[in-house]
């Protein structure tokens, strides 16, 4: 039985007052100026790397070495476009606009 009587409800935890602890003793740490990703139905693939050319004029193109592949499910990319989208406006808000060209 559940403990609770006809009329009362239960206590739902507040999901903003639970803390959340970040164990980085795992985590590296490593640069990355290339990234593209690649989807699938049930997945995300983010995959990182350096752009390590140093001129075109030789008509090789680009050489860019992966690095790290990290693969989220389609939830925590969406919470990722969610939170780059808010910290690129505090960054554009503080820094000025980044313009890519396009």
């Amino acid at each position: 039985m559940s403990g609770i009587k006809s009329g009362e409800t239960a206590e739902q935890p507040d999901p903003a007052a639970t803390a959340v602890h970040w164990d980085h003793s795992n985590m590296r740490t490593e640069f990355s100026n290339v990234i593209n990703v690649l989807s699938a139905r049930e997945e995300f693939s983010l995959l990182f790397g350096m752009n390590s050319t140093l001129s075109l004029a030789d008509g090789k193109g680009f050489e860019v070495k992966l690095s790290n592949r990290m693969v989220l499910t389609p939830y925590a990319a969406k919470r990722l476009k969610l939170l780059l989208t808010e910290r690129l406006a505090e960054y554009e808000a503080k820094y000025g606009v980044l313009d890519l060209g396009s």
